[in-house]
């Protein structure tokens, strides 16, 4: 049967209050280290803030270009729109502030993680996720940085948490007008993950995709491990599509009135109306790379800097012929730093060549690299650290840090892999199985393999960690 309903939040914070008061104050120190010793604003970073300054004190949602303010759709207003309201209250481009909220926005998403586990598995588990989170330098690092990354994690977190109190997971005689607030509200959190950066929509369609199977097994089978009605599980899943779709109509209206384009979300490229697009460039890299190295030192080298041949992998010729043809395709490049569109449409003919010759390379194989590198690779992307740390080649403290954050990413993996197996068959668990799946072939499908697009998946890693703690399980076992 499902599980009945669990103790409150406030009941299992006050009755472990010294836990949870030592481990917020370590959650809160290690963030602090990082806002003050290692504070990341970087060119995205300043890239929002004009956006929000000029929003802020000249009514134009856009970007500035040689002094002259010009609209943009290339990034969402949900970021841009979270640092106006900071600078409103305490100065333009006062990032240190932007920073401190993060961290009390971080510290709130220890808290969802904590509840997903108090919901679906134990007190227990609840304690143990709230410290993997708190310490968690990965997290704490990006809390420090003026980047999307905090708060698309925090609402990735509410959504899960929404969607289990929803689905009756560790709440006993819901009332159903509060049932259809919480999908409501499940619905409004994915919005604001889906106005922060796109691959937002990623947890709308693992939400809605579980909703889905929920509704085909209870059709097929009356007695289903859920007690939500077909009616009921087909209303939450409009419920949750109102509420993720309404924040966008806004933005979209805005876009038709002013830049005459339909665009609910953001170009694929973040590239604006004027600005081309490397179409013949971007597929010919995705017929090579799988690591972030070659992002850093090819990908966003393009256009403006000079790239060298001798850091493209073998992988990137398929014969004596090709690696001349590219040799000289960025010779011609590096005459001007300039992508014209003659020179991306022969990149785009020799990526043609490439994909014809190998197809599961393209489609299969190097997705799957891709997946693997974001997952696994040392989290130092925030750092100086020499991305090609396997060389041993970076000073002794840069090389250290590398070596051990990639050894703390691996532990978080392998304790989240070890509590899949234990945990997998408990309800509610498919949903977050969906939702790293799709996410992991998306990510796969990207040019640029970067390892802080795998962050959104850390609430669900840091719950099936939880799962090894839980103590016995199998009284609450059902299939998804």
């Amino acid at each position: 049967m499902i599980r009945s309903g669990r103790e409150p939040v406030r009941d299992l914070v006050s009755k472990n209050i010294r836990f949870f008061l030592l481990a917020s104050l370590a959650a809160l120190g290690l963030r602090l280290f990082f806002v003050w010793f290692f504070p990341g604003v970087v060119d995205d970073s300043r890239l929002y803030a004009n956006i929000a300054e000029n929003w802020l004190q000249h009514g134009v949602y856009g970007v500035t270009n040689s002094g002259v303010i010009m609209p943009t759709l290339s990034r969402l207003p949900g970021y841009p729109a979270f640092l106006a309201a900071i600078f409103a209250i305490f100065g333009i481009e006062n990032f240190r502030t932007v920073l401190l909220v993060q961290v009390v926005v971080d510290l709130g998403t220890c808290f969802l993680i904590a509840d997903l586990s108090r919901r679906a598995l134990s007190p227990r588990a609840a304690k143990i996720a709230f410290l993997l989170a708190a310490v968690c330098p990965f997290l704490a690092n990006y809390a420090a940085t003026a980047l999307t990354e905090t708060l698309e994690i925090f609402f990735t977190a509410l959504a899960f948490d929404l969607a289990f109190c929803g689905l009756g997971i560790g709440e006993a005689g819901m009332l159903s007008t509060r049932k259809w607030l919480t999908w409501l509200g499940c619905g409004l959190s994915v919005g604001a993950s889906i106005l922060l950066r796109p691959d937002g929509g990623i947890l709308l369609a693992a939400i809605g995709a579980y909703l889905l199977w929920l509704l085909v097994c209870r059709l097929r089978s009356p007695r289903a491990g859920t007690k939500l009605s077909p009616l009921a599980i087909v209303w939450a899943g409009v419920l949750l599509a109102i509420g993720a779709t309404a924040p966008l109509v806004p933005w979209t209206l805005r876009n038709l009135r002013t830049l005459h384009r339909f665009e609910p979300l953001a170009p694929r490229y973040a590239n604006d109306s004027d600005e081309p697009v490397m179409n013949g460039f971007n597929r010919w890299v995705k017929t090579w790379t799988a690591d972030y190295v070659s992002v850093q030192e090819i990908y966003w080298n393009v256009p403006g800097v000079e790239i060298d041949i001798t850091r493209l992998p073998n992988r990137a010729f398929d014969s004596p012929r090709q690696r001349d043809e590219t040799t000289q395709l960025f010779a011609d490049y590096n005459r001007d730093h300039d992508m014209t569109p003659d020179l991306d449409a022969r990149f785009a003919s020799l990526a043609s060549e490439r994909i014809h010759a190998a197809l599961l390379r393209y489609y299969l194989w190097l997705p799957a690299v891709r997946i693997v590198d974001m997952w696994l690779r040392p989290r130092t992307e925030l750092f100086s650290c020499d991305p090609r740390w396997w060389e041993f080649n970076d000073d002794a403290r840069l090389l250290a840090v590398s070596l051990g954050f990639g050894l703390i990413n691996l532990a978080y993996v392998l304790l989240a892999s070890a509590g899949l197996l234990r945990a997998r068959a408990i309800f509610g668990v498919g949903l977050l199985i969906l939702f790293l799946l799709v996410r992991s072939v998306f990510l796969g499908s990207l040019e640029n393999p970067e390892p802080r697009y795998t962050l959104e998946c850390y609430p669900v890693v840091i719950f099936l960690g939880s799962a090894l703690f839980s103590g016995s399980l199998g009284p609450t076992k059902i299939r998804n």
